[in-house]
């Protein structure tokens, strides 16, 4: 049992390094390494993964409200529609075979890897896309966001559809949000960030306590996995992430999200 504990340790640090230079991206790293070192399913992998990414983001999240860039109303909107599909999507993970899990999280991340890549290699092209006002403005005078309805359907969009993808793949969403809030609104990057997070942390706590009470969550492996991801990251982010170009995150995640995805699919092959 105690070297089970240590290898779920040394993943978390891998996890939690991932997430230093990603921001948004290691839960997942953390579902590929769970179930290939545990031969475990998708499922049962899931709320381990979920509960490092709560510990994290809960980190960042409680610097974000500290430091006042939390847009908390708009994090609360779209964590309360992640918060109703959440447990859908526990449900729906609970009925599906692995081979299907793995499929659809195959063809997460190879989505993701496109993404990051197309991300590394343009980030000076949307500058020149801004046609058009974003759906959630804020108002440069008051630094109060402008509530349209254009803006709150989108943001509960946002948070549903993180919250199906939490309950379903154990995946945090803040791969969708970031490039959502980017997308919608004229948040700055910090406050962009920092929303994200306090919306992850919202949503998986739905997301777990859906799964404790299906009794598929492994203790013994979650909290080390979840203490040394968010060390690392905590150590990380101060140490090495903010030398490392942008850019160079964004690549090295996307290579490691083909990985993880080519691992998957030979997995489900053999």
């Amino acid at each position: 049992m105690l070297e089970i504990q240590i290898i779920s340790a040394c993943l978390g640090v891998a996890v939690g390094f991932v997430l230093a230079l990603t921001g948004a991206g290691g839960a997942m790293i953390a579902i590929p390494l769970l179930v290939s070192f545990f031969n475990i399913s998708i499922y049962q992998a899931t709320p381990i993964a979920l509960l490092a990414v709560l510990s994290a983001a809960a980190v960042g999240a409680l610097q974000g409200l500290f430091n006042k860039k939390v847009r908390y109303k708009a994090a609360l909107l779209m964590a309360i529609s992640g918060f109703v599909l959440a447990p859908f999507g526990v449900k729906l993970a609970e009925k599906l075979p692995n081979q299907v899990l793995s499929i659809a999280l195959i063809s997460t991340l190879l989505l993701i890897c496109v993404r990051s890549w197309q991300h590394a290699n343009r980030q000076n092209i949307d500058d020149g896309q801004l046609n058009s006002l974003p759906a959630c403005m804020l108002n440069p005078v008051t630094a109060k966001l402008f509530w349209t309805a254009s803006c709150t359907k989108q943001l509960i969009a946002t948070g549903g559809i993180s919250g199906l993808l939490s309950g379903l793949l154990g995946l945090g969403g803040g791969f969708l949000i970031v490039p959502s809030l980017n997308k919608i609104s004229n948040f700055n990057h910090a406050t962009v960030v920092a929303t994200t997070l306090t919306t992850v942390c919202l949503i998986s706590l739905s997301s777990i306590s859906s799964h404790i009470q299906s009794s598929t969550f492994n203790w013994s492996l979650a909290i080390p996995f979840a203490t040394t991801t968010t060390l690392t990251m905590l150590i990380s982010t101060k140490v090495i992430a903010e030398k490392i170009p942008k850019h160079l995150c964004n690549q090295g995640f996307s290579i490691l999200c083909l990985i993880a995805a080519i691992y998957l699919a030979l997995s489900l092959l053999s």
